[in-house]
């Protein structure tokens, strides 16, 4: 297993500017890529470096990293480093399977913001507060100043090591995975968790709820909301991300004609009474 004692100079200098890029997470937010712009910028260093003499590998790889991310910035890091090692991977193995880059990337981004959120923003943060309030409220000016550091040291601390951590352990796993042949199964597995995860993020985040029910004789007979979710539950927000999802991959209907699409049809709905 590699440890940081193997990274030359060339690398840690490469981990050193992902480190402080990787603040741009989420400096530039879209619905369609959230913090996907601030993953290729801390990556530039990696694919500069990398595919140095190999323009196209380049292309592919600034596309490829600009794929949906969203995660907890605390655990991000780690992340980049593991997908920094699998890129340099890609660059020296010609049998390299590049669907695993993003598999993995995004097969991590979910149970890691899950543990992130808990432990720094559940937790940490609480426990900074806490004893921050209670210095103010006895008339310590350095209360802010508390908070922020019992906040932020350790958030860093764990920032930094991270992403040396998943590069040095990524490179290890990564080439341990096709000594065995098992590179494949990973990325499949990967997928799996990611797919997981995008559902669970729909049902969760796509909300539609039918107002319109059937009446007879002034008395509603049949709610028809109730009459969907007996059919299958979160019907048609799936129905309607199905079809979005389609419209963009298969039709190349624009993102941004989709966004207006739906608030226009939200919008629609609820002056209709329908929803």
């Amino acid at each position: 297993m590699g440890s940081q004692k193997s990274l030359n100079t060339d690398e840690k200098k490469l981990l050193r500017q992902m480190y402080w890029r990787s603040f741009t997470l989420y400096s530039a937010v879209t619905p369609s890529k959230q913090g996907a712009s601030g993953v290729s910028y801390a990556m530039q260093p990696f694919i500069d470096r990398f595919y140095k003499n190999d323009p196209e590998g380049r292309r592919q790889a600034m596309v490829r990293q600009m794929s949906y991310f969203n995660t907890n910035v605390a655990m991000y890091p780690f992340i980049l480093g593991i997908t920094a090692s699998m890129e340099k991977e890609n660059h020296e193995k010609p049998d390299f399977n590049v669907d695993s880059i993003n598999a993995v990337k995004t097969s991590l981004m979910g149970p890691l913001a899950g543990v992130g959120d808990s432990v720094f923003w559940g937790v940490l943060r609480t426990i900074a507060a806490g004893i921050a309030v209670s210095l103010a409220n006895s008339g310590n000016v350095l209360a802010p100043f508390i908070f922020l550091l019992l906040f932020n040291v350790p958030v860093q601390l764990l920032r930094w090591k991270g992403g040396q951590l998943g590069y040095t352990l990524g490179s290890s796993y990564i080439s341990n995975l096709y000594a065995n042949g098992l590179i494949n199964t990973l990325t499949k597995a990967a997928g799996i968790v990611g797919l997981t995860m995008v559902g669970a993020m729909t049902s969760q985040m796509v909300k539609l709820n039918i107002k319109w029910n059937m009446m007879m004789g002034g008395k509603v007979i049949m709610k028809t909301q109730s009459m969907l979710d007996q059919i299958f539950v979160g019907l048609i927000p799936l129905l309607i991300t199905l079809l979005s999802f389609y419209l963009l991959k298969k039709k190349n209907v624009s993102i941004n004609y989709l966004i207006v699409g739906i608030i226009v049809l939200g919008i629609v709905l609820s002056l209709l009474g329908i929803a």
